[in-house]
C-alpha cells in the first residue's frame, strides 16, 4: 500500500448544473448562486486537503434560445475565468418535449440538454491523474455515471504505485432525499451553512430573468 501523502493535492471538479439543481433541491435556490472557488476550498480545509486547482463545467443555452441566461452564464463563466478556475462550456442541444398542463392537455416545449459534459469530466479526471496533477480529485456532482472513472483512478493508483483518492460533494440536509455521492467515491455531505458562507455575491442575472438556467 503506497503511504498516505501528508500534503494531498486536490483538483475540484464541478458539474455545475448538477450542483444547481441539487442546491435548488435542497436548499431551495433559484439560480446558480455558489462561488465554486469559495465552495471547493471550504470542503478541501474541512477535511485537511490542499486546494490546487478548480475546474467547471456546463452546458449553455444559445442566444437565440435563451437570451437571459445565456447572458447569465457568459457574464458568470467570464468572471470564473479571470477568478484562476477552469472553464468547459458548451451549447446545450435542443428537442422538443410534450409538456403536460394541470388540465391534462399537453404543450410542445423546447428542452435544452447537455451532451458530453460527464466524459469531459471524466477525461480530465483520468488525465490530470496520469500527469500527476493532484493526489485527490474532488467531485462536485452525483451523476453516476461518473462511477466508472472512480474505477480508473484506482487503477490508475495501481499502474503508478502511489496514494489516489476521488471523493463527491452534494448539497446535503436531513431532510432531502438521495444523499448520496457517487458510486465507488468518498462521499462528502454539504450542509447549508457551509453552502450559504459560499454563496457568490454577485448576482449574473438579468432584470426579468425566467425559467431554468
Amino acid at each position: 500500500m503506497p503511504p498516505e501523502p501528508t500534503t494531498k493535492r486536490t483538483v475540484a471538479f464541478v458539474d455545475g448544473q448538477n450542483l444547481f439543481h441539487r442546491a435548488k433541491a435542497v436548499f431551495g435556490y433559484t439560480h446558480p448562486n455558489y462561488d465554486v472557488m469559495a465552495l471547493a476550498k471550504a470542503v478541501c480545509d474541512a477535511k485537511g486537503f490542499e486546494l490546487v486547482q478548480v475546474r467547471f463545467y456546463t452546458g449553455v443555452p444559445d442566444q437565440s434560445d435563451n437570451p437571459l441566461w445565456h447572458a447569465f452564464w457568459t457574464n458568470k463563466l467570464a468572471a470564473m475565468r479571470r477568478a484562476g478556475i477552469h472553464v468547459y462550456s458548451r451549447s446545450l442541444r435542443y428537442h422538443t418535449e410534450r409538456v403536460p398542463l394541470p388540465d391534462g392537455s399537453t404543450v410542445p416545449q423546447r428542452i435544452g440538454r447537455e451532451k458530453g459534459i460527464d466524459v469531459r469530466i471524466a477525461l480530465d479526471i483520468v488525465r490530470l491523474g496520469y500527469r500527476g496533477d493532484y493526489d485527490v480529485a474532488l467531485l462536485f456532482s452525483q451523476d453516476q455515471d461518473l462511477s466508472e472513472v472512480a474505477d480508473e483512478v484506482r487503477t490508475l493508483a495501481a499502474q503508478q504505485g502511489r496514494w489516489l483518492k476521488i471523493a463527491s460533494a452534494y448539497p446535503s440536509s436531513p431532510s432531502s432525499t438521495y444523499n448520496i455521492g457517487v458510486d465507488r467515491t468518498d462521499w462528502i455531505p454539504v450542509d447549508r451553512a457551509t453552502y450559504d458562507a459560499c454563496i457568490d455575491p454577485t448576482d449574473y442575472r438579468p432584470k426579468h430573468s425566467g425559467g431554468d438556467p
